[in-house]
């Protein structure tokens, strides 16, 4: 994927890439062992395993490191679970990049963002849902999602 940035940049690389992360509750075997394992122990101990040794997947964020353009921006709203993961830090310093981060403040933004929301959707979120359920087939959309199984991206439950 990132040669086909870099192409569409002309080399250069985004100036910004942000990685809009939620760590995984299925999909990913070595964090679902992590986290059934961490059902085993006391509440206090199971915290400090999954804050000490938590497994996230972190090919987004490698993504983006490897993208973005030299003195470009990375921003990482959500919360990656875990610190076992190292990041590449000398090639970050080497590229001046700049990390923005922390969770999704949605309070902050609600009363800017609600006035775009017309009819006339001007920011495409009428379109972005792939797929359109009833809230009873939850179980079998989530797992169709995870498994990414006929293109899910988004998917807007109905009463």
């Amino acid at each position: 994927m990132g040669h086909l940035i870099r192409d569409v940049t002309e080399g250069r690389g985004p100036d910004s890439v942000i990685d809009a992360v939620g760590m995984e509750a299925h999909g990913s075997p070595a964090a679902g062992l992590a986290q059934k394992m961490t059902k085993l122990l006391p509440d206090p101990v199971a915290a400090k395993v999954m804050e000490n040794a938590g497994i996230d997947r972190l090919a987004a964020l490698y993504t983006a490191i490897d993208v973005v353009r030299r003195g470009g921006t990375i921003s990482v709203s959500g919360v990656y679970g875990g610190m076992a993961d190292p990041l590449p830090l000398l090639t970050m310093f080497d590229k001046q990049i700049q990390l923005r981060m922390g969770q999704c403040n949605v309070k902050r933004w609600v009363d800017d963002i609600l006035p775009l929301l017309t009819d006339d959707d001007p920011l495409g979120v009428d379109g972005f849902a792939t797929h359109r359920l009833p809230l009873s087939e939850a179980p079998a959309a989530y797992e169709m999602f995870q498994k990414k199984h006929d293109a899910a991206v988004k998917i807007v439950f109905t009463p």
